[in-house]
């Protein structure tokens, strides 16, 4: 078991910052590839971002990309969605999952973080 907990939404002004931030814990991440989800309301949830915890590249959906980064401190077991240039349309629900390198599916999943962008 992976347990993840998401931290780090709020309400920010369109332009603005913020950094989401998910404390990983229960095993070894080592195997696993830590992604970035989002819902915004009425959506479907989407891919945001996602970077293998042991190294590799990583991966952006094109909405986000030269706006977004996702990165992990070993020592702290910490994954994070630094999110700049923040647009009304990045508003939602922020998901932190986890995921075993050869899989297609996501198997852990945080409880989620909001994010409101106001114009």
């Amino acid at each position: 078991q992976v347990q993840l907990v998401e931290s780090g939404g709020g309400l920010v002004q369109a332009g603005g910052s913020l950094r989401l931030s998910c404390a990983a814990s229960g095993r070894t991440l080592s195997p696993y590839v830590m992604g970035w989800f989002r819902r915004a309301p009425g959506n479907e949830r989407e891919f945001v971002a996602a970077l293998p915890w042991a190294g590799g590249s990583t991966r952006y959906a094109e909405s986000v990309k030269g706006r977004f980064a996702i990165s992990r401190d070993y020592a702290t077991n910490m994954v994070y969605l630094q999110m700049n240039s923040l647009k009304p349309e990045d508003t939602g629900v922020y998901y932190c999952a986890a995921k075993p390198r050869r899989s297609f599916d996501y198997e852990y999943w945080g409880q989620g973080t909001q994010v409101t962008v106001s114009s």
